[in-house]
């Protein structure tokens, strides 16, 4: 049970990080032959921060012909990211994925919260099976409001009915989990399926062990 005693009925899954083995490196180690340039690319050219506004909705092949502009050396890497994003995608995370079956086999209604693009959700979305196991999506690039604002999981709660003491989230961030429990959802971060599957079942979920 959560702290007010209140039983835990209801989980929701952050995608990224989560379910899906997202990580721009998984396409970068294919373009760059030096590590150290890759990791330099990423911190100071095509960083998150900049990424953050694809994750309200913003298109990110302009997004990225406007930051080519500003660095026309590195074109050809910047223009992969909106070209190739698929590559980013190692797969789904099948341990987790696993531990999401169990909850919807068992009844437990299961929703999805992501920082997303709205096209890049549609692909994941043909892409994943799993995907359609969920009893409703909030996606940020479609809401064109992003975690860790609580606004997100106000709409996320108010479309779906659900009660935040009887609701847990799941993410990977841990900023994205402070900002859930301040709204009064009982959140885990996530570091791993099988420590994952040890927070639900101390939550009372049937999940084996």
């Amino acid at each position: 049970m959560c702290m007010s005693g209140q039983p835990v009925d209801t989980v929701v899954f952050d995608l990224g990080g989560v379910l899906i083995d997202w990580d721009p490196r998984h396409l970068y180690r294919q373009l760059f032959a030096d590590p150290d340039e890759m990791e330099d690319f990423l911190a100071r050219i095509c960083t998150m921060a900049w990424h953050s506004a694809h994750d309200l909705g913003g298109d990110s092949m302009q997004s990225c012909r406007r930051l080519a502009a500003q660095y026309p050396g590195h074109e050809e890497m910047i223009m992969a990211w909106a070209e190739r994003g698929e590559e980013m995608v190692a797969g789904q995370i099948d341990a987790t994925v696993a531990v999401l079956g169990e909850l919807t086999a068992a009844g437990i209604p299961c929703y999805a919260l992501s920082n997303m693009e709205p096209d890049t959700f549609l692909l994941r979305r043909a892409r994943f099976p799993f995907m359609e196991w969920f009893d409703g999506h909030v996606i940020s690039g479609i809401e064109r409001v992003a975690k860790p604002d609580r606004r997100i999981f106000e709409i996320l709660l108010q479309r779906y009915g659900l009660e935040p003491a009887a609701t847990v989230f799941v993410d990977d961030v841990a900023g994205n989990v402070r900002a859930a429990r301040a709204l009064g959802i009982v959140a885990v971060q996530y570091t791993s399926a099988q420590l994952l599957r040890r927070d639900l079942r101390a939550l009372r979920l049937p999940l084996p062990r």
